[in-house]
């Protein structure tokens, strides 16, 4: 099967997306499938990325509140790289007008829109659930549901990486959401990774000693993160709880004064390299989180696999990773409630949450992820059988141009 991914989202400089974009390059290749991936980028280039496994990009402006990403603009480019590499299925990454101009694209692949992000949280509830019931925002937001239901009738499958997102588009007349749960990368992240030096180095690093608490925060640098929060969440606490926050994106700078004031809080760039992001993430405490609007929060299911209690927010997906008597989950978006979910957990005993979590620390992986996403695409080529027999035939993968191997 040759799989087009039309990931909007997809930037190298990029956090989960671009995590889970590798995985999927290696897993679609390992499965025997072809996956070409199409991305906004600075120029265009094809670039090889194993056996039947490439990465597009199409010239694209940059997001004006994030430089580190672009937006797809052209919709007649998305076309012409489709018609190219003749897809038997394509996916549409962003509920936005990629989605729509995928949906527009004349070709006969069957398609599935993978919700990468949930706007509606991320922007809407956030911005207006402590004035208002979550059902006049939805009211007052209808336009965005009409959008989302035009593309529930363009594609054949909405897939969402958590039970609760799923439900909530259902009900909002989004008929072909489903579940497919995503997972982490096999044998990164363990317990056995744990370094009490690592760990002491980053407390001393925060200006505490090695008997105080050693909280980790991960994640891109946006509002819709929280991040505000959770450094003044911990900045009320003993003094002897000290909080590491890794990442980078626009508001590093604020972030970076903020947790100065605070004077138990660190703000430290981007750790690229994944296995040392793993050893850090094995040797804290507890990962403690800010946003209600992740649609899996892969930090939150790394940090299960590494053995660690989660203080997480109690809507969307981080709160699926949580292990009962292993961290707590906190009213989301209440700073007085993850103050108090952190008071609870350091009262609790760390050692003895960060032991249950241990006990509990297997969770389900990429390949297991991808091996049902791509069953359940499999499901839908009776379409393209249909499409081939009046007339469609299976056309060679296009010459590449300007590619290279990495």
């Amino acid at each position: 099967m040759r799989i087009v991914d039309v990931c909007a989202f997809y930037t190298p400089a990029g956090g989960g997306v671009r995590t889970y974009i590798e995985a999927k390059l290696k897993a679609a290749s390992r499965a025997g499938h072809e996956i070409i991936v199409i991305a906004p980028g600075e120029r265009e280039e094809t670039v090889r990325r194993g056996p039947g496994a490439f990465l597009v990009t199409i010239p694209s402006p940059a997001l004006p509140l994030d430089r580190r990403y672009r937006y797809f603009h052209d919709e007649s480019a998305i076309h012409r790289a489709l018609d190219a590499w003749s897809p038997d299925h394509v996916e549409a990454s962003s509920p936005w007008s990629s989605a729509a101009m995928v949906g527009r694209w004349q070709g006969a692949a069957s398609r599935s829109l993978v919700m990468h992000c949930d706007p509606l949280a991320a922007y809407a509830y956030r911005w207006l659930g402590s004035l208002i019931p979550t059902q006049a925002i939805d009211r007052l937001f209808g336009w965005f549901w009409q959008h989302l239901r035009r593309l529930d009738q363009m594609f054949d499958l909405v897939v969402c990486a958590n039970g609760q997102l799923a439900r909530r588009l259902g009900r909002g007349g989004v008929g072909k959401s489903e579940t497919i749960g995503m997972g982490v990368e096999n044998g990164l992240f363990s317990p056995f990774l744990r370094a009490p030096d690592l760990r002491t180095m980053a407390l001393s690093s925060i200006g505490l000693p090695a008997d105080s608490i050693l909280l980790i925060a991960i994640g891109r640098f946006s509002a819709e993160k929280r991040w505000e929060m959770v450094i003044r969440a911990a900045s009320h606490l003993n003094p002897h709880v000290g909080l590491l926050l890794v990442g980078d994106g626009p508001r590093r700078s604020q972030l970076e004064r903020l947790a100065s004031r605070a004077g138990n809080a660190r703000v430290i760039g981007p750790l690229n390299d994944r296995h040392e992001l793993a050893r850090l993430l094995a040797s804290a405490d507890a990962l403690v989180h800010g946003c209600e609007a992740e649609t899996f929060c892969m930090v939150a299911a790394e940090a299960r696999a590494s053995g660690i209690p989660l203080i997480v927010p109690d809507d969307g997906g981080a709160a699926d990773h949580l292990v009962q008597g292993a961290g707590f989950a906190y009213r989301a978006g209440s700073r007085r409630s993850l103050e108090d979910a952190i008071l609870h957990f350091v009262e609790g005993g760390p050692e003895l949450q960060r032991a249950r979590a241990t006990l509990h620390s297997e969770v389900r992986t990429m390949d297991q992820h991808f091996e049902q996403l791509f069953a359940r695409y499999a499901m839908l080529r009776p379409t393209i059988n249909e499409a081939l027999a009046n007339g469609f035939e299976d056309s060679p993968m296009p010459a590449v141009a300007n590619s290279s191997t990495r």
